[in-house]
């Protein structure tokens, strides 16, 4: 069990900045129902759903970057929840880069690999592992996205999301899963300990110039399309 509370390079909840986000909301003191609604929310709708530098980023800078998407949302969630003595791991996956279009669009979507590096937050409470991917996109970009694509009705793939029930997605936790991306994996690695583990055995694969293409030109035309969607 203490490999599931255990503090790593990117589970740095030691971090001034984040110990001082933990005393701030009084979480620490909560139940530990309350605790994980609480924390969840939070990384769900408080950091935008955006692309950061690299997935192996710590959890003290996806704070202070206030965004993320699944793989930084889910390292910023699991340090918070080892804080408070909520035991998670790591369970990683790839996704169809379909997924992401609308989100990734034009000659960067075209460079992407067919299948991203994808991941979602396990807990456990009260005895049972529960998944939790939900936190993933912020109510505000789903809200807007829900109203630009009114008339959809059912199944929904793009734009960050991949689920059966696009006006309906489970991502309200009541001591349930949740998920806004299930729908769109195509390759299970199984449950890891912490992201650097799963990190130091899986990346994406991009070659070292697609890397640098991502990382300084992809990733703000990706976050210009999301604010798009968000301020529809």
């Amino acid at each position: 069990m203490n490999n599931y509370l255990e503090k790593t390079r990117m589970l740095d909840y030691g971090n001034k900045a984040v110990q001082e986000l933990i005393q701030g909301r009084g979480w620490a003191s909560m139940d530990t129902f309350n605790k994980i609604r609480e924390i969840y929310n939070f990384v769900r709708d408080e950091i935008k759903f955006g692309y950061n530098t690299d997935d192996n980023i710590p959890a003290s800078k996806v704070l202070a970057d206030g965004y993320g998407q699944c793989n930084t949302k889910g390292t910023l969630f699991m340090a918070i929840l080892r804080a408070v003595g909520v035991p998670c791991r790591m369970h990683g996956f790839t996704i169809n880069k379909e997924l992401q279009f609308g989100a990734m669009t034009g000659i960067i979507y075209r460079l992407a690999p067919k299948s991203i590096i994808h991941s979602w937050v396990e807990i456990l409470y009260e005895g049972k592992w529960f998944n939790l991917e939900g936190f993933i996109l912020d109510q505000k970009y789903l809200s807007r996205l829900q109203k630009k694509f009114d008339n959809c009705q059912g199944s929904f793939c793009g734009y960050g999301v991949a689920v059966e029930d696009f006006k309906n997605p489970h991502i309200e936790w009541n001591g349930n899963d949740t998920y806004i991306q299930k729908e769109g994996i195509n390759n299970d690695f199984g449950v890891f300990d912490n992201p650097d583990r799963f990190f130091l055995e899986h990346s994406q694969q991009l070659s070292p110039i697609k890397k640098v293409i991502f990382r300084y030109v992809g990733r703000q035309l990706m976050n210009r399309n999301v604010e798009k969607i968000r301020n529809f």
